[in-house]
C-alpha cells in the first residue's frame, strides 16, 4: 500500500501523512500540484488524499490526469469549500469521495478505507500462497490463521509481494513499497529486510517462500 498526501499546511500534511501510514501503510506527502505531477511520475500509489485549494491552482485540475493512471489510484479529496457544487465538480471530474473540513481523525481513515475498498480488484481482500495469508484491507498476515506480528517494513515488504503474489516483483517497486521519497535508504536495506522476514516466515512454520531473480527481483511462491 502507497498513500500520497497533497497538503500545503505545515501541520495538517505531516499529520495527514503519519496517521494515514500508521493505519494504511507507506505515506508521502507533497505541497503542490507541480510536487504532486513529479511524484505520480515516479511511482505508482494506491490511495491519493489531496486539498482543494493549493499554492499553485485547484487540485480538481489534477484529479482527471490520475484517472489516466494505470494502476488507478483511489482519490479522496479534503477542503474547507462545502458549496453542493463545488463538491459535484471534484465527484464530476473522478474523486471517489469528498470530505470537508475539519474532520475527525476516524472518519478520514474510515473513508481512506472505504475508496480503497471500491476500488480493489480483489473484493475478498485476502491472498493466500500455501499456509500464508495476507489480508490486504486489515493489513495482517496469518500462518495457519495464527497472526503474524511483524516490524512495520517488513510487513510492507510482504504486502507487497502477497499483492502479486506468483509475479516477479521488481526490486524497484520493493523499495518503493517500503520507503518515502525523503528516507535515506542504505544499498543492502531491502536485502537485510528481506532475509529478516524469511527467518520470521520459517520460524512460523510457512510453507511459501521469497525466491530471489538475480538483477530482477522476487516472487512469492510455493
Amino acid at each position: 500500500m502507497r498513500i500520497l498526501v497533497i497538503e500545503d499546511d505545515a501541520d495538517l500534511g505531516p499529520w495527514l501523512r503519519d496517521a494515514l501510514e500508521a493505519a494504511l501503510g507507506g505515506a508521502d506527502r507533497v505541497a503542490t500540484l507541480d510536487e504532486a505531477e513529479t511524484a505520480l511520475k515516479v511511482r505508482p500509489f494506491d490511495l491519493v488524499v489531496m486539498d482543494r485549494r493549493l499554492p499553485d491552482g485547484d487540485a480538481v485540475t489534477l484529479i482527471a490526469k490520475m484517472r489516466m493512471l494505470s494502476p488507478r489510484p483511489s482519490i479522496l479529496v479534503l477542503t474547507a469549500l462545502d458549496d453542493p457544487n463545488e463538491i459535484a465538480r471534484a465527484l464530476d471530474a473522478g474523486a471517489d469521495d469528498y470530505l470537508a473540513k475539519p474532520f475527525e481523525p476516524v472518519e478520514l481513515i474510515a473513508r481512506a478505507r472505504a475508496v480503497l475498498r471500491r476500488n480493489q480488484l480483489d473484493q475478498k481482500g485476502v491472498t493466500s500462497v500455501s499456509n500464508l495469508r495476507f489480508d490486504t484491507f486489515a493489513r495482517t498476515a496469518y500462518v495457519d490463521d495464527q497472526p503474524l506480528i511483524l516490524p512495520r517494513r517488513e510487513l510492507a515488504l510482504l504486502e507487497a509481494l502477497m499483492r502479486r503474489a506468483g509475479q516477479v516483483v521488481l526490486r524497484e517497486s520493493l523499495d518503493n513499497a517500503v520507503y518515502g521519497f525523503d528516507d535515506e535508504i542504505q544499498s543492502n536495506a531491502i536485502d537485510a529486510h528481506l532475509s529478516r522476514l524469511r527467518k520470521r516466515l520459517r520460524e512460523a512454520g510457512c510453507r511459501a517462500e521469497i525466491k530471489a531473480l538475480r538483477g530482477i527481483g522476487y516472487l512469492m511462491a510455493e
